[in-house]
């Protein structure tokens, strides 16, 4: 199909359009400068018209979903929708079903996510999710941070063997980059233990998670990899944290970045909100959004994204499993725990964030504040961890928190939470609002670069036609004014139009269209002799430790159909 959106406000700051009028043009799944007298015109006269979402960060396939629908049956009854002609029953709110999953994203504009942890080990079973979800195109992050091999490597100051595994191991699961998370403290885990910072050494390994960290980013410099290292620092949730997040991020500040790649950074830290508290405990917890976002406006090699709380009963899930055993603890709620062989552990506990609690008001207002201290907006990407601090539908409520100070003064003066917000956070002093420019960088743009996707997050020439279209006037609407908040709420959750791949998937909030959703993938080149040298030395340990083959370990290419493989040629 040719299409024609006419006569659209148009923000694409990948382009430095900001709110022009223009056409948007699309032929053969792409964006294009001219179509036929064939082409079919969609009259988008002064409706908001960006490019599709990109989410950076997201948690929506694999074991961990699985296990959450089964140990939270209240959460799948929470999100029921009956079926159309079109969409299959939709179940689940903080964990939905998978096809909910697509349809969900797609109808508030989105069309590329990226699952944000992935054990190799269980890499197959992602795979088969994302078969399920249709709509959103997927790019899977594998774990290495605590995976018995990397810390070997690491130990042994074997860079070279790092590239080649991590080489192969992305082969192997079939995933797009690196994530690393609680480095040594998933792997301390299954011994009963965690660690405290990055320079506390894994039991047994002799290595620090400030050495896997660095050992990684080079690794990931040297093979050329489109997205940057992915981090989950340690100490998550823990008042007091922020000093070990400034340390993980400037832990690779000297790291060249690989000139060939789009991004700017080297490092990605992820969830930023979980990691920037000050004081010692929860009596005098406090925020420590200042000195995080000081660091990251004084240095450009650092991306983030927030998790930004949304005041919702939610489901947290993680491969940090010490942190998940803390929130037990700390709860008394039901928890759930799994030690991954050699490579990783993961927990899931239910948590409601209520608004008249503090700690939840605290966490919320920290989020915030990150948002609008951190000065370039290239530099922070809007996310929830979904599930983790909120489910991904909530993206349109923090929208109207980021377009209105209005809004934020009157739930903190009218008591709508908690007084934490202004005794111990800097949120009430800040008047900064987000423009629609903004947002479209915030979450598109932005994660797109971040993620190195060329022809993603922008409506340049030649880039894939995935177009969000939103039923407001953005030249004769005030995003400004509180009572307007709920507008802009409903709005972005159900997009006038959404474009994927040239194709229209939804049409005035409701799916139109299933395509299926595509797995993205890296492939690394020229490091073939290296690849095989190194399966040739792990092999052994593989088959002593493991309690799977090699050969069922793997993830083949009908787990993956229909796939976009990312071609990197690591020899340059």
């Amino acid at each position: 199909m040719e299409y024609i959106l006419k006569n659209g406000i148009v923000y694409d700051p990948t382009n430095n359009v900001n709110g022009d009028k223009k056409d948007v043009m699309i032929k053969d799944g792409k964006i294009v400068d001219n179509v036929s007298s064939d082409a079919k015109v969609l009259d988008v006269t002064d409706k908001l018209v960006m490019a599709a979402g990109v989410d950076v960060h997201s948690h929506i396939a694999g074991p961990k979903l699985c296990l959450g629908r089964l140990y939270r049956p209240e959460d799948s009854r929470a999100g029921v929708v009956a079926k159309t002609d079109i969409t299959r029953a939709e179940t689940g709110f903080s964990i939905p079903s998978c096809s909910a999953t697509g349809y969900r994203y797609s109808r508030m504009g989105y069309g590329t996510v990226t699952e944000a942890a992935v054990p190799p080990l269980e890499a197959k079973h992602t795979h088969e999710e994302i078969m399920a979800i249709p709509n959103i195109d997927v790019s899977p992050l594998a774990l290495f941070g605590n995976n018995w091999f990397v810390l070997q490597f690491v130990k042994e100051n074997d860079l070279e063997g790092l590239a080649a595994f991590v080489s192969a191991w992305l082969k192997v699961s079939k995933c797009y980059g690196m994530k690393v998370v609680n480095p040594c403290g998933s792997e301390a885990w299954g011994w009963g233990q965690n660690v405290h910072g990055i320079n506390d050494p894994a039991p047994y390994w002799g290595v620090t998670g400030g050495e896997v960290v660095r050992a990684l980013t080079k690794v990931n410099e040297m093979l050329g990899l489109p997205h940057s290292m992915h981090v989950h620092p340690n100490d998550l949730g823990h008042p007091g944290n922020y000093p070990t997040t400034i340390d993980t991020l400037d832990v690779v500040k000297d790291i060249k970045k690989n000139p060939n790649v789009l991004r700017d950074q080297t490092i990605h830290c992820t969830h930023l909100q979980f990691h920037s508290y000050g004081g010692t405990s929860w009596r005098d917890a406090k925020s420590g959004a200042e000195p995080v976002a000081d660091y990251i406006n004084k240095n450009k090699h650092v991306t983030c994204d927030v998790g930004q709380v949304t005041f919702d009963e939610t489901t947290t899930m993680t491969a940090d499993a010490p942190m998940e055993y803390d929130l037990y603890k700390l709860t008394g709620l039901k928890w759930a725990n799994k030690d991954i062989e050699l490579e990783t552990a993961s927990g899931l506990i239910p948590v409601i964030y209520s608004p008249k609690s503090p700690v939840s008001t605290l966490q919320w207002a920290i989020g915030l504040e990150l948002f609008l201290l951190i000065k370039d907006p290239w530099q922070v990407v809007l996310t929830t961890d979904s599930p983790n601090a909120g489910p991904f539908i909530r993206y349109p409520r923090i929208i109207s928190w980021l377009m209105s100070s209005d809004r934020r003064t009157e739930m903190i003066e009218n008591k709508e939470v908690h007084n934490w917000a202004s005794k111990r956070t800097s949120l009430p002093t800040l008047d900064r609002v987000y423009d629609w420019n903004d947002i479209a960088i915030t979450t598109r743009s932005a994660p797109a670069k971040i993620l190195g996707l060329e022809k993603r997050g922008h409506l340049g020439i030649g880039a894939n036609a995935d177009v969000a279209v939103y039923d407001i006037e953005p030249e004769n609407f005030d995003a400004t004014k509180a009572s307007n908040a709920a507008v802009v709420e409903d709005v972005l959750t159900r997009a006038a139009y959404t474009i994927k791949d040239g194709e229209v998937v939804v049409k005035d909030g409701k799916i139109v269209k299933i395509v299926p959703s595509r797995h993205m993938w890296t492939n690394v080149t020229g490091f073939e002799q290296q690849e095989k040298k190194v399966l040739e030395d792990i092999m052994p340990m593989f088959n002593r430790y493991y309690t799977v083959k090699f050969e069922t370990y793997k993830v083949y290419d009908h787990y993956i159909d229909p796939a976009i493989e990312f071609t990197i040629d690591a020899s340059k």
